[in-house]
């Protein structure tokens, strides 16, 4: 996992490994849950916060996120987003906005006093004071100080949103509109307290496992290279299999579908000077619409994700069988549990979560000289920028189609995509078509890789060069594509 703070992850996945080896051992009893809290926060003097008290606190929060609960049982603090504030976490956080420096000269003109239209600043021995109490962070004062010295100091959580969904409240605590969340997870890894996570879904997975249902892995694109460049798709299914698992299928065979299909989309949108946008990145899909409503009905398209493919081809072959995609991605947690989309995956996991499902049960990743694929190339290169965009080219030049004055805009990032949809939404976009993906760099940049962005590249290059040369439609002649919908609304 790639974070500013080691410290962090590392409790957090040890909260996530303790509650799945008690949900192994069918013992989440909150006497267990409560001896968790006191073995991972033994005492008398704290680690991380100010006292042990508060540090209990946060690990029993912990221990409910990892249950798939929200932190708290308080009525007042439910909600279905997968995104969640610890707020004993988040209160150690706030700070001005706006605070006067050394810079200060106690000038005779105060600018900055007489700028203030809420009375927030008072003059000092030494310096200009502003009460946080009053100030409206307006920004009036640092406009108005004539030797700079009033500096705008914005959270991490805050600077790290593309969309301006957080906030805070009375006391300075995080607060998410869920009306203006993508659940891109941006701001998760980007708190230096651990103060925003997300809810993990492995009791539930265990617990189908254990129930005896045929639990099936789905790996993202994204996962070669993850976990170095002996680690591949084979080691992580053989990994899989050993803790439980029927089979693991990699998503890059759902990329294939998904540009197939698009691809026709595309041709008919090219005849008729329509433009359009990829459906791949939920957290893209999520700013359509919540943000651009009429961009999200007229073009975006309407195939299904990759994740959403594979889920519907394997509950086709095996019906009853339990979904699980493992990826670096948020946002695919909530794309799961969107009731407008049928037969997608049942739970979603990040890298550090599947990390901690293997640690649960002592089982660690190996190489192994399996050459499992199932994608092709194209495929396997959606979780780059520019990937889905070239994967469906290469599906309109197989099926023929002119493609040589086609014009693309690849967006890699929230503020790039939301450049993009404005000049779609005012009919100043100079492309044909939107490639969206609202991680720099696509998803091997997402929220919850496991290695720095260059090391994951270096190793998944070494892993690509291993696979096989086929042609998309080509591939997709061996599997049952007239048994399930690669529609979102499930039409065939």
């Amino acid at each position: 996992m790639v974070t500013n703070d080691q410290g962090i992850v590392s409790l957090k996945h040890r909260v996530i490994e303790e509650v799945a080896r008690l949900a192994w051992d069918d013992n989440l009893t909150e006497a267990a849950k409560d001896a968790l809290v006191y073995k991972i926060i033994p005492g008398p003097i704290a680690q991380y916060r100010c006292c042990i008290y508060k540090e209990r606190e946060i690990v029993r929060q912990r221990i409910r996120l990892a249950e798939g609960l929200c932190p708290t049982a308080d009525p007042d603090h439910q909600s279905d987003s997968v995104i969640q504030v610890l707020r004993p976490a988040c209160e150690e956080c706030p700070i001005s906005s706006y605070t006067v420096t050394d810079n200060c000269r106690l000038c005779v003109g105060k600018a900055c006093q007489s700028s203030c239209n809420f009375g927030a600043i008072s003059i000092g021995h030494h310096r200009s004071h502003i009460d946080p109490a009053k100030c409206r962070e307006c920004g009036k004062c640092a406009e108005a100080c004539p030797f700079s010295a009033i500096a705008h100091l914005e959270r991490p959580c805050k600077k790290a949103c593309p969309t301006g969904a957080i906030t805070y409240d009375e006391y300075g605590v995080c607060q998410i509109d869920e009306s203006k969340c993508v659940q891109c997870g941006h701001c998760i890894h980007n708190c230096p307290f651990g103060a925003i996570s997300s809810k993990v879904f492995l009791v539930d997975i265990i617990r189908a496992i254990k129930a005896g249902k045929k639990v099936i892995a789905m790996c993202a694109p994204a996962t070669e290279g993850q976990f170095g460049p002996d680690i591949s798709m084979a080691s992580i299914r053989a990994a899989l299999k050993k803790i439980g698992f029927a089979d693991m299928v990699e998503v890059g065979l759902g990329a294939d579908m998904t540009a197939a299909y698009e691809s026709k989309e595309w041709a008919e949108a090219l005849k008729e000077g329509r433009k359009m946008t990829t459906s791949c990145c939920p957290a893209f899909i999520n700013l359509l619409r919540q943000q651009f409503p009429e961009q999200f009905a007229e073009n975006k398209s309407e195939i299904v994700s990759p994740m959403c493919a594979v889920s519907r081809y394997l509950k086709a072959e095996n019906p009853g069988c339990v979904t699980v995609f493992i990826g670096p991605c948020i946002a695919k947690k909530a794309e799961s549990r969107d009731p407008s989309i049928r037969g997608n995956a049942d739970f979603v996991i990040t890298y550090g979560e599947f990390r901690a499902l293997l640690s649960s049960r002592d089982v660690k990743l190996e190489p192994v000289d399996d050459s499992y694929q199932e994608a092709t190339i194209f495929g396997k290169r959606f979780a780059t920028s520019g990937g889905v965009a070239n994967a469906v080219i290469e599906c309109m030049k197989e099926r023929g189609v002119d493609t040589d004055n086609i014009k693309l805009r690849k967006c890699a990032g929230g503020k790039e995509c939301i450049q993009a949809i404005t000049l779609l939404k005012f009919g100043k976009l100079p492309e044909d078509f939107v490639e969206g993906m609202f991680c720099p760099g696509g998803c091997l940049g997402g929220p919850s890789k496991h290695k720095a962005e260059n090391e994951i590249v270096k190793a998944r290059e070494s892993l690509l060069q291993k696979a096989e040369d086929r042609k998309v439609l080509e591939n997709l002649e061996k599997y049952p594509m007239d048994r399930f919908s690669m529609y979102r609304d499930g039409r065939m």
